[in-house]
């Protein structure tokens, strides 16, 4: 349920067995977890609402097959969507296909597109039945409590004021950028992305399609989603050059698309400034030590995944869902060990370095390729023209695309 109190009603000090601090897809799906397994469990999201552009939209089949094992995937794919099955791009002008998901044993063989904020809210909607979990928006983290060297959960500023929520185990789900992660003084190991996103939309026409995904032409390089009434685009550019591509002007910019995907060229009269482009500085790391007593980070917390497949939001679900079949359980008693908290770095990590090592060889062998200044012509990389005529080898990206590493499956059990 959502809390909602008066300055009165509400106490200076609150008591949960387990507090998570962000509401993003690692926090609402292991909030949604853990109220159905019975834990006592609070839920904050420093925001009053879900609703901010431009975050990972893609839900794939390993996510979908997890809101199947949880009896919610019927209501779920209600919810307006478009999917996607093959991944093709124009590489200087000669079309390769990637993947291929309808070459996956998968009981949901597409990505689906959907806003972030459409899922969020139907988690957060499924879990007002569990009586155990409570949602509070409008609630932001500002520093961790101690007990000696256990972390014994947080302040937290609410728009009545700041109040206490003392907690068994706190869970860092607050992305990239966690306060949490910083507060705890956890060393984050940087692996580093050679480029930025500059995000926008583009407006469609009816009737209006395209089945590419990718487009790479010499020193430029753009990912297009079709959103069923926009395009959803995202220009890849070199690290740290936003203010030289801003310097260049907007209207140089979208020069450059329009060039690159004739399709976008009426609908970019919508971006009309800066203020419709935004920045994602790209990053790739990870946490060395994901725990504390009393403390697990998981998700962007624990370790920033590149925009490279797309696969961030889905490997902060499988987190949750590793987390609430370790956990859950020992969670009905007590605070579990730190070891046993660490039973969810060590299921975890293998998935999450495969993951960023094959992003680091896509960015180094492909990205820094096509942005390379001076680069007169883009030829299409060896691995992507034998994937292309390959069928078969477009099942072995589709199942790293939409699976991934280790897939994870719900095991813990109802109780709430």
């Amino acid at each position: 349920m959502d809390a909602s109190s008066t300055p009165e009603q509400l106490p200076r000090t609150i008591t949960s067995r387990c507090c998570i601090v962000g509401g993003g897809p690692a926090g609402m799906m292991l909030g949604y977890l853990l109220g159905r397994a019975g834990v006592d469990t609070i839920m904050l999201e420093k925001h009053a609402d879900f609703f901010r552009d431009f975050r990972g939209d893609t839900v794939h089949p390993s996510t979908l097959q997890v809101m199947d094992e949880l009896g919610l995937i019927d209501g779920f794919l209600k919810l307006p969507h478009q999917r996607l099955q093959k991944l093709e791009g124009m590489f200087g002008g000669e079309r390769v296909r990637i993947a291929d998901l309808r070459r996956l044993r998968a009981k949901y063989p597409f990505i689906a597109f959907m806003p972030q904020w459409d899922f969020l809210n139907f988690l957060r909607e499924s879990g007002r039945r569990f009586a155990s979990l409570k949602v509070m928006m409008s609630t932001e983290a500002i520093d961790l409590l101690h007990d000696g060297d256990r972390i014994k959960g947080v302040k937290a500023k609410t728009p009545d004021g700041v109040i206490d929520i003392r907690a068994d185990l706190t869970i860092a789900c607050d992305g990239r950028h966690s306060l949490v992660r910083e507060r705890a003084g956890l060393a984050v190991e940087e692996i580093g992305a050679p480029m930025d996103v500059l995000w926008f939309r583009a407006g469609k026409r009816e009737g209006e399609t395209e089945n590419l995904f990718a487009r790479v032409d010499p020193g430029k390089m753009m990912v297009t989603f079709d959103r069923g009434d926009y395009w959803q685009c995202a220009y890849v550019i070199p690290k740290g050059r936003y203010d030289a591509v801003k310097a260049r002007g907007l209207p140089a910019l979208l020069d450059d698309v329009a060039r690159m995907a004739p399709v976008l060229k009426s609908g970019l009269a919508e971006v009309k400034g800066w203020d419709d482009v935004k920045l994602l500085t790209v990053a790739i790391n990870r946490l060395k030590r994901w725990t504390l007593p009393g403390l697990l980070c998981i998700g962007d917390a624990a370790h920033a995944m590149s925009p490279v497949g797309g696969v961030g939001v889905n490997l902060a679900v499988q987190d949750a869902v590793a987390t609430a079949n370790l956990l859950a359980a020992k969670l009905a008693n007590a605070c579990p060990s730190e070891d046993e908290l660490d039973a969810v770095r060590r299921r975890r990590e293998f998935p999450v370095r495969m993951t960023q090592r094959m992003q680091v060889v896509v960015q180094n062998r492909i990205v820094s390729a096509a942005l390379k200044p001076g680069n007169a012509r883009m030829k299409v990389p060896a691995v992507l023209r034998l994937i292309s005529a390959v069928p078969w080898l477009q099942g072995i990206t589709a199942r790293f695309v939409g699976l991934g590493v280790r897939p994870e499956h719900v095991q813990s059990p109802p109780g709430g």
